[in-house]
């Protein structure tokens, strides 16, 4: 394998990787070994047919295609090992040559790291950030234990109001015909939740248990299933039962039940004192967030529109993998809130971006204060992650690996650049 890297405009390089036609050759083999029990040719059992005869029948290049897939990887894992730029996107991937009896050349197009050219990192300004905790505050969370904590009932002597679960069959209709995906039975709806489309759930507001009930919608222009995007539909549902919460009295049986404490009082302070923490944290958090936007802001950097689109793919797996353990799939997300990927790719944009903006100034700041963390902070982070999976600190140590641990250093030197920025910040 050969390389040629050409340097682009904004931070982009064009890899030209040449894989010989001696390695073209073994992988077109191994192609033809892979694929001929397939073939069927007149005369020949199937997996006894000569490579040359089926060449002969469908070209020469009859195998080329499933030799470059299986070559492409890994010339292309070759390539950026033995480039010296870092590179920070997928690749593009365009072929050159692909010829029978000829070396396969490709080209793979990549984000290079931006280099960053630092501006003023100490004693930025940040604005304070206040932590006191309101009555108001505290109630609203003792509110929310005493929804958590309410029980659900039947409701037989009304119809539905807001803030009901209906419990519902239901049917989606569009032109006249059912639709994939818009069928359900026995569904606990929160009617205000607004976790169907448009205006599903007010029109059942009103309505008997037992009851048939039209809702007619318009699903979103933007709509993920393009099939249904702005349409009208119709929804047949069943309101089969009604059920609504019923909240505990607000008193010191009620602080007994969900707290440590015997009295609403002591059950309030701890609450307040909870809160406290949060926003301190909170604080903490928006403390740093401002130091660093505000270094972002007094620096340059050519950041790379394939870097941000990699970053965004690798936000939204992130939020996919979150839900999953949720118990939700990332489609059924899609589906149930109108929304579509390239809706979300591009909303998280600017957080992509941030992303990217925040981590290139912290490791240029790691660099020009020569930054670095030492075994010890290692070690407290394989604890940390030893107590969290409930694994033995060795055992976690071991699956980590060296290259593990190098970007775990690398990340924790980041976390120490960022706390560099907000000490030497200054609040006004």
């Amino acid at each position: 394998m050969s390389l040629q890297i050409e340097k682009l405009e904004h931070n982009m390089a064009k890899l030209t990787i040449e894989v010989s036609a001696e390695e073209m050759e073994k992988a077109t083999e191994a192609a033809f070994q892979k694929n001929k029990g397939k073939i069927s040719v007149p005369g020949f059992r199937k997996g006894k047919v000569p490579r040359a005869m089926v060449e002969k029948m469908y070209g020469k290049g009859v195998f080329l295609e499933d030799a470059a897939n299986a070559v492409m990887p890994g010339a292309y894992e070759k390539a950026v090992a033995e480039c010296e730029e870092e590179i920070v996107s997928q690749p593009t991937i365009d072929v050159v040559t692909l010829e029978p009896g000829k070396a396969f050349v490709f080209t793979a197009e990549v984000a290079l790291k931006p280099e960053v050219t630092l501006g003023k990192y100490k004693g930025v300004k940040i604005d304070k950030v206040d932590v006191a905790v309101t009555d108001e505050e505290v109630d609203a969370v003792i509110q929310r234990e005493r929804e958590q904590s309410g029980r659900t009932v039947t409701v037989e002597d009304r119809p539905v109001k807001d803030g009901d679960i209906a419990v519902i069959d239901f049917e989606g209709f569009v032109d006249g015909k059912a639709f994939d995906g818009g069928k359900g039975e026995n569904y606990s709806l929160t009617i205000g939740s607004h976790s169907f489309i448009d205006t599903f759930e007010e029109q059942l507001i009103g309505k008997e248990a037992g009851s048939d009930v039209e809702v007619n919608v318009t699903f979103p222009e933007d709509y993920q299933a393009e099939d249904l995007a702005g349409k009208p539909a119709m929804f047949k549902v069943a309101i089969k039962e009604i059920k609504e919460k019923q909240l505990p009295e607000l008193d010191d049986d009620f602080a007994a039940d969900v707290s440590e404490f015997d009295t609403l009082a002591e059950y309030k302070e701890d609450v307040k004192k909870n809160l406290t923490e949060k926003k301190e944290k909170e604080a903490a958090d928006a403390k740093e967030m401002a130091a660093i936007d505000a270094v972002i802001a007094d620096s340059k950097m050519d950041i790379p529109e394939a870097m941000v689109t990699t970053t965004q793919r690798q936000m939204i797996d992130e939020f996919a993998q979150r839900i999953q353990m949720q118990g939700i799939s990332f489609e059924q997300y899609i589906q149930l809130t109108g929304s579509s990927v390239e809706a979300m790719t591009e909303q998280i944009k600017p957080q992509a971006m941030q992303r990217i903006q925040s981590r290139l100034v912290l490791e240029a700041i790691v660099k020009a204060e020569n930054i670095t963390a030492e075994e010890a902070d290692f070690d407290e982070e394989v604890a940390k992650m030893a107590e969290m999976y409930k694994m033995e600190h060795d055992k976690v140590k071991a699956m980590i690996g060296e290259q593990g641990k190098e970007e775990i250093m690398k990340d924790l030197a980041v976390t120490k650049a960022a706390k560099f920025v907000v000490d030497n910040a200054v609040e006004k």
